[in-house]
């Protein structure tokens, strides 16, 4: 395995629709105060949500690259009509790195250099060579991944560096019905941005009334927050690069403050967990696809 960069720590798309004025004050803070290395920004589930934030995004761009920080744009995870195809070669065309989370991204990419989100399934190393053939400088991980696929695909990958996500609801399906609106009695078409409501997600419940899911807009997420700072050590001995935050309305600088810490070997995993599950309250941890569990599993002691 060739030599890689020391570990990086990343912030994730903001998956949920906050204000715009909310989620413009959450990136210029992350910009001054997060020690995170790449913030992408852009988003992923409804392109409905997008147009509100769009007089802030410059500026916002600007203030995290005066701040050392790099910026990814990520696409859709679901490209379904021809106005989010060209507002994706749009994006192409500015010539900024993107995430590409729909194969239909790739093909606008056209062999430029990008990173291939964790919507895109590589699974295997077959799949982790033809999108490094086709430009990939960098690939996210699917969720689903037990730490011994990790360990092969982040051995093969060479330079290209590997990304999983490491903190937050983990996104487990993208569709075309909006449960968001349905929940509300509202129509996909005259959804009202009814999702706004819930910043971290709708809780879905079993019929014996088990939180299980989050709904988000279009999106499905686990209810637990995906958490992994033991398996931390273990994941960059195998040659992960880049370590995922997924932004949630709670104090993101000070879990990114945690998980560095951890990185960079001056806190233990045990008091960062523990210092973690203050600032996340009631929500469960879960951990168990990395250890091919179960994905609502939490494996202690990792």
């Amino acid at each position: 395995m060739s030599a890689r960069a020391p570990a990086r720590l990343t912030l994730g798309p903001l998956l949920f629709h906050w204000p715009a004025t909310t989620r413009r004050d959450f990136y210029l803070r992350i910009a001054d105060e997060a020690p995170v290395h790449t913030v992408y920004l852009g988003e992923v589930v409804c392109s409905k949500r997008e147009p509100g934030f769009e007089p802030y995004r410059a500026a916002v761009i600007e203030r995290l690259r005066a701040a050392g920080k790099e910026v990814v744009l990520s696409t859709l995870a679901l490209v379904t009509t021809a106005r989010e195809v060209a507002q994706i070669r749009e994006l192409v065309a500015g010539g900024a790195l993107v995430e590409a989370n729909d194969v239909a991204c790739l093909q606008l990419l056209g062999g430029r250099p990008h990173v291939v989100g964790p919507y895109i399934n590589v699974f295997n190393e077959g799949a982790r060579q033809f999108v490094t053939g086709h430009g990939a400088t960098r690939i996210v991980l699917p969720i689903e991944m037990p730490a011994s696929s990790v360990g092969v695909l982040a051995a093969g990958a060479g330079a290209t560096d590997i990304e999983l996500q490491v903190f937050g609801r983990l996104p487990l399906s993208v569709a075309m019905r909006c449960y968001h609106a349905r929940a509300h009695e509202r129509s996909k078409d005259h959804c009202q941005l009814v999702c706004g409501l819930d910043p971290d997600g709708l809780t879905a419940q079993t019929v014996d009334g088990f939180d299980i899911l989050t709904i988000n807009g279009t999106q499905t997420l686990t209810h637990g927050h995906g958490v992994l700072l033991a398996e931390l050590d273990a994941l960059t001995a195998a040659g992960v690069t880049h370590f995922r935050l997924s932004p949630h309305a709670l104090d993101m600088v000070a879990v990114a403050k945690l998980y560095r810490d951890v990185l960079d070997g001056t806190r233990d995993a045990a008091s960062a967990l523990a210092a973690l599950r203050v600032l996340t309250g009631s929500v469960p941890f879960v951990n168990g696809f990395l250890h091919g569990r179960e994905g609502l599993a939490w494996v202690g002691g990792a």
